[in-house]
């Protein structure tokens, strides 16, 4: 079994790390390196307010003037990826650092798999770091169901969770 464990909106919440002011407040994120600046991360506040992707700050501005706009931070983007890997590890010594906000787990010992995926969402939350996590019997069906899930989904067939779900559900999984 596998397990994949996904922070949503992984650079946004390096970025707030620490901030819990803003937890209510609209807030984005830039590339600040970019030539033309634009927001590439939103919590749900500012996409409330009409902001979206693509936009230059002073657009989203013009949409909300209670926005926060942050910039891109690398060294909490580190330091929140070092702590997701150290957290996985605790569930098993086989684990792949996929991609930023993003670590797959293989599981020797399937027993109680949920339950130890539920503790170490609360682990991360404990930490500030939002997480959602999913067992399923590959790689690829715990990375998708992790994504949908709220915060910890196992599954048990694949065919059964993948049937229900429209084509979109995988494009939303890939970005």
């Amino acid at each position: 079994m596998f397990a994949t464990i996904y922070l949503p909106n992984f650079y946004l919440q390096a970025a707030t790390g620490h901030q819990p002011e803003l937890c209510e407040k609209p807030v984005a994120l830039i590339e600040e390196h970019e030539k033309k600046p634009v927001i590439v991360q939103l919590n749900e506040a500012a996409e409330n307010a009409g902001i979206r992707k693509g936009m230059t700050p002073s657009q989203a501005l013009a949409r909300s003037l209670r926005v926060v706009i942050k910039v891109r931070a690398p060294a909490q983007e580190k330091s929140t990826q070092e702590i997701l890997l150290h957290y996985a590890f605790t569930l098993s010594p086989f684990v792949e650092d996929t991609a930023p906000g993003v670590c797959t787990v293989q599981f020797t010992d399937c027993r109680n798999l949920s339950e130890k995926l539920c503790r170490v969402v609360e682990q991360l939350l404990e930490c500030e770091i939002r997480a959602q996590a999913a067992v399923a019997p590959t790689s690829d069906i715990s990375f998708l169901a992790a994504h949908l899930a709220r915060p910890v989904l196992q599954i048990e067939n694949a065919k059964e969770f993948l049937a229900p779900l429209p084509i979109e559900t995988l494009a939303t999984a890939a970005t």
